[in-house]
């Protein structure tokens, strides 16, 4: 939800501006904390300049006191947003760099191809498919310690397409 008003979730959803506001309040009636946390993320960047992922990388918000209302606005979804996104990638580096030393240390064959979003793309010999598959996602599951599990689905196949 990342801040949307009333009028854009309107517009995206084609309902009436009354019955998109009904929506947000209600979503945020049910869950208080998002709109707590909102409101930080925004106090935030609005005293530092910048807000911090859960590792501390910092994500500059230089538009936050902006005087126009449309560029403060959008800084303001980007407070909100970047903690979760840059998050989320730090989550992913950190699982990125475990594997490589994990499969260094194991001498494999297995290759780390390419980084897609949330995905990682390996290369592995069909032989190796079943020991890397409880490998990486050991490994990938063990990359942070939140307050909820890190769950990893792991595919394979001889393609991208066919591993999903």
């Amino acid at each position: 939800i990342y801040g949307i008003g009333a009028f854009g979730l309107a517009q995206r959803l084609g309902i009436p501006q009354s019955e998109a506001k009904a929506f947000i309040d209600a979503y945020f009636e049910e869950y208080p904390g998002v709109k707590d946390y909102m409101e930080q993320a925004k106090a935030e960047a609005r005293e530092h300049g910048f807000v911090k992922t859960l590792f501390g990388r910092r994500c500059y918000v230089p538009e936050i006191a902006s005087k126009q209302p449309a560029r403060r606005a959008y800084a303001e979804r980007q407070a909100i947003n970047a903690p979760i996104q840059g998050s989320a990638a730090d989550i992913m580096k950190r699982a990125m760099r475990n594997v490589d030393r994990a499969l260094r240390t194991e001498n494999s064959d297995v290759r780390m191809l390419l980084q897609v979003h949330d995905e990682l793309v390996f290369e592995v010999p069909e032989k190796a498919v079943e020991s890397a598959r409880v490998l990486i996602k050991a490994v990938m599951e063990a990359a942070a310690e939140l307050d909820v599990p890190l769950v990893v689905d792991v595919g394979a196949g001889s393609n991208w397409g066919v591993a999903h």
